[in-house]
């Protein structure tokens, strides 16, 4: 999964710079890669990636979260005969101001067993909720409309 830095940023032309406010719509617009989860404020953008015979699930969500964190966090996934735990690769991470005012770019890592690949693979989750400090982020699973592909 490769996600292009200056995409997840945003974009420094005046007409997006313009923009009285940042919506999920306007991020998943900016952003080239495929959403993985929609909240109201945030956008979650993921996939596996594999390293070393170790396996992650790499998130980065895009909109209104910053965070400070040294105490890490979780992503619960919830489908149909599907609860998983994940917990975040390392306990410090933080969040980037982007170019768009009010948005933000928060990177984290989750440690994830080879048989859970299998099972999300077999089980598709319909919401993931990520849970860090005081605050629960639900992200419903994003479906591509008629009109976009």
């Amino acid at each position: 999964m490769a996600f292009s830095l200056s995409k997840l940023l945003g974009s420094k032309t005046p007409e997006v710079k313009s923009q009285s406010g940042d919506t999920v719509e306007a991020i998943i617009r900016d952003v080239e890669n495929r959403p993985y989860g929609v909240a109201e404020n945030n956008v979650l953008f993921a996939g596996l990636n594999e390293l070393g015979g170790y396996f992650f699930f790499q998130t980065v969500i895009v909109g209104q979260l910053h965070v400070k964190s040294k105490t890490g966090a979780s992503l619960f996934f919830i489908g149909n005969d599907l609860e998983m735990k994940l917990d975040s690769d390392t306990l410090e991470f933080e969040s980037e101001y982007s170019d768009i005012k009010g948005r933000s770019v928060t990177k984290i890592d989750f440690q994830i067993e080879e048989s859970d690949i299998k099972q999300l693979e077999n089980r598709k989750p319909n919401s993931v909720e990520l849970k860090l400090k005081k605050q629960n982020i639900l992200f419903t699973k994003y479906v591509v409309s008629d009109g976009e592909e």
